[in-house]
């Protein structure tokens, strides 16, 4: 939660004196915005939430089952007692400073465990809180934390877990991590809440406090000797970076708690003598004042006070390992002491001669450590079971797949020989080499019918069905097995003709006719031969079976036909040429070499000269007509411009007419045209029924009109357009506003309004219409001048 962007930048200004004062008066707690990040759902952390079962635990029952690890163990309950905490609240009050943590859906480092807050502790997580939490608890300060910790100034809001133990370790330890809102602005100069884990034998003797720093020196655990040198702001504070480097940053990347900054994880730990009581005393509280309070989260299950087995390199053992292969596993006791008595078990009996910390397994089954020391009714157990197995041979291998259209995926249990020969190996086959050394469940599935690529690797993870395994690699080589196709240059020829034979589908070819491997052969016929060939694939996969081909010798044909172009009504003449003893019969039903043919179409033509027949195609296509791109009309005179498309690729001219077909002429040019009618624009290629036609209205407006009845621009009539479709049009002023509108029942305005005279000036029309042939939609627009004079 990004609470520090807007907190106490005025603090920031004020003098050092403020910070350092005993009797610093408290300060006002700071209103703060929430951002998108704060008001997102499970962006806190829980405490003491609903549904979770240890938020109704007694302390008794969060130190049992939630703090230590052995929780379950039934000698926990006479070694853990008198757990106390003040405030002393009851579980289910909402302002106890004592409760259940859960990460829920954050990132905070711990999954669960026990806080205390010195506030209330619901504040610490579950939802944003717009304001400092600034809680006052009637604790006041501790004299045992101001005696650990040294602070800066006077404690209060004091919050307290204490409870007695006996160990069976000769060392106990727990993690845990201390946060505050004190991490905003410069106050982590000066207000030093502080935290401390004291030890001490019940029976009496001085406090140690385990909640130090490892470093040698660093000291205690607070807001003054943990911290950056600058403010989230990025401001110098101007005390220094004491022990930054356990400092786990601002509250900025995730949400999770209601506090500003927070250590790293801790790990507190201490070496006691197994057997004897002591008492542990954990304890937070504020410096100077109650407005910004802090807290302690202890992890759940890192409190220690067993006995552990370790490996030779110290670090715990899990309750469970696997063995392959009867490797020796060395295990020891967490416990040394020459005091303590101890005794391994192997599968629950006794191993005579087994009574120091360090015991060598050779065999799987299970391992136990009875660790007893004098006045101690229950003895320190740990327990390892160690499965045992056996690991398969298994080699690298390859497995080569020629695939078929029916066959397209490799069958992986082929490959399995070549790999293990331990008779029950079980094998898994994965494609990701993470996966494999995971070992997880990202293996393919089905075996028999897998798709993969030429040169990929698998990774075959060979096991006893267990455990123990090793992995290998399977090279797959991928190929298609060869379809081989076989094309003569000619299927009919004439006696001593070359025929080029083409291969294709392999990398190499087995000619049955020729020797060599390359794809393409020549071969001169004299008689009808047919051709056979196998393709081959790099890899060595051979086609099924051979391709062949036949080549006839026969008498060669030729033919002159062509693909021809006419417009509609037109008529051309196929010719499918001369040659010796050559008879014709036409797809129409001629039988001569020519035809004529008015209509498109596909036409064919067999010849035969009596040793060989062919066919030949032509194709009979719509010619392009020419067509209108532009027309300029200007003092009477139309002028056309067109497009005349080339016919069989030859360039063609163009003739012209406007009066629908009936007169053409060659130039585009037409004058005399009369303002306000209607001609019918034809374009025609010279020599063919290829036409292009449109309608064009030579349209004029007299820029002028008199109204002053001397039959000269009087009026302006627009009765040529009453024929055409979808007439609109209206007079309009200077300013935009309607005089006239124009119908088919009123299509001659004089100049008036409403039967009154309108003022001379310039006036603006626009018209539109509809061709009702083409459908073309016109429009017109331009400026007339009105002089109306009395």
């Amino acid at each position: 939660m990004k609470r520090y962007l807007l907190l106490f930048s005025l603090f920031m200004a004020s003098s050092s004196s403020l910070f350092y004062s005993q009797n610093i008066t408290p300060r006002k707690p700071q209103q703060e915005k929430a951002s998108n990040l704060t008001m997102k759902a499970g962006a806190f952390i829980d405490v003491n939430a609903a549904g979770y079962a240890p938020t109704d635990y007694t302390p008794l029952q969060l130190v049992k089952d939630v703090l230590i690890s052995s929780g379950t163990n039934s000698c926990v309950t006479p070694n853990v007692s008198n757990v106390q905490v003040s405030p002393n609240l009851p579980a289910g009050n909402a302002q106890r400073s004592w409760g259940y943590f859960h990460k829920g859906t954050t990132n905070f480092p711990f999954t669960d465990g026990i806080v205390l807050s010195t506030g209330y502790v619901e504040k610490a997580g579950n939802n944003y809180i717009s304001t400092t939490l600034g809680d006052n608890l009637p604790t006041g300060s501790d004299p045992d934390l101001v005696a650990a910790t040294n602070p800066s100034g006077s404690l209060n809001d004091a919050v307290i877990l204490e409870f007695d133990f006996v160990p069976t370790s000769s060392q106990v330890k727990f993690n845990y991590l201390f946060a505050s809102e004190e991490y905003t602005g410069s106050f982590p100069c000066s207000f030093s809440d502080a935290f401390a884990l004291l030890l001490r034998p019940t029976a009496g003797g001085p406090y140690v406090n385990m909640a130090v720093l490892p470093a040698p020196g660093t000291g205690p655990v607070s807001v003054t000797n943990i911290h950056p040198q600058d403010s989230f702001t990025g401001t110098n504070m101007g005390c220094g970076a004491p022990n930054v480097a356990f400092f786990g940053g601002y509250n900025t990347s995730n949400i999770e708690t209601n506090f500003n900054g927070r250590t790293v994880p801790l790990q507190a730990t201490a070496t006691v003598v197994p057997g004897q009581s002591y008492h542990f005393k954990m304890v937070l509280a504020d410096a100077i004042d109650s407005s910004f309070d802090s807290a302690v989260f202890l992890e759940g299950g890192s409190f220690n006070i067993g006995v552990e087995l370790l490996d030779p390199s110290g670090g715990t053992l899990p309750e469970e390992i696997n063995v392959c292969d009867n490797v020796p596993q060395v295990i020891t006791a967490s416990v040394s002491d020459p005091n303590m008595t101890y005794q391994w078990f192997y599968n629950g009996v006794a191993i005579q001669g087994a009574t120091t910390p360090t015991i060598t397994a050779t065999q799987p089954g299970n391992y136990e450590i009875q660790v007893t020391f004098p006045a101690n009714p229950c003895p320190g157990k740990a327990n390892i079971k160690i499965n045992g197995g056996t690991t398969p041979s298994a080699v690298d291998a390859s497995l080569l797949l020629c695939t078929t259209p029916d066959v397209t995926w490799f069958d992986l249990t082929n490959a399995m020989p070549s790999i293990s020969t331990t008779t029950g190996a079980v094998f898994h086959f994965y494609e990701n080499q993470a996966d494999a050394l995971a070992q997880n469940n990202n293996y393919i599935q089905d075996v028999l019918h897998y798709t993969g690529n030429d040169g990929q690797i698998l990774y075959v993870v060979v096991s006893n069905g267990g455990f123990c395994s090793k992995m290998v690699e399977l090279t797959l080589l991928k190929e298609a097995t060869p379809t081989v196709s076989l094309v003569a240059s000619k299927l009919k020829v004439c006696p001593g003709s070359t025929v080029d034979l083409t291969a294709t589908g392999g990398a190499t070819y087995e000619w049955a006719n020729f020797s060599g491997t390359g794809n393409t052969q020549t071969a001169t016929v004299y008689n009808t031969t047919t051709f056979s060939v196998y393709a081959l694939g790099t890899k060595g996969c051979k086609s099924l079976q051979p391709a062949t081909v036949t080549v006839e010798v026969v008498q060669e044909l030729t033919s002159p036909l062509t693909d021809v172009e006419m417009c509609q009504g037109d008529r051309v003449t196929l010719d499918a040429g001369a040659g010796e003893n050559y008879t014709y019969l036409w797809s129409t039903g001629a039988v001569s070499q020519t035809i004529n043919v008015d209509q498109w179409g596909i036409y064919t033509v067999t010849i035969n000269n009596g040793y060989c027949e062919k066919t030949f195609t032509a194709k009979v296509m719509g010619a392009a007509s020419p067509f209108v791109s532009n027309i300029d009309y200007s003092n009477n005179t139309l002028t056309i411009t067109a497009e005349v498309p080339m016919i069989n690729n030859i360039p063609q001219t163009a003739e012209y007419s406007i009066d629908g077909g009936i007169s053409w002429q060659d130039s585009n040019v037409f004058t005399g045209l009369q303002n306000n009618a209607t001609y019918q624009v034809q374009v025609r290629t010279v020599g063919t029924h290829c036409v292009g036609a449109l309608e064009f209205f030579t349209f004029h407006v007299a820029n002028i009109i008199t109204p002053n009845q001397d039959g000269i621009n009087d009026t302006l009539d627009l009765t040529a357009l009453s024929g055409f479709n979808n007439f609109t049009g209206s007079i309009y002023d200077r300013y935009g506003s309607e005089m006239f509108r124009f119908s088919k029942q009123n299509l001659i305005w004089d100049g008036t309004v409403g039967g009154k005279k309108l003022p001379t000036a310039t006036y603006w029309y626009k018209f539109n219409f509809q061709y009702p042939k083409s459908k073309v939609n016109m429009s017109q627009s331009g400026w007339i001048m009105l002089k109306n004079r009395e």
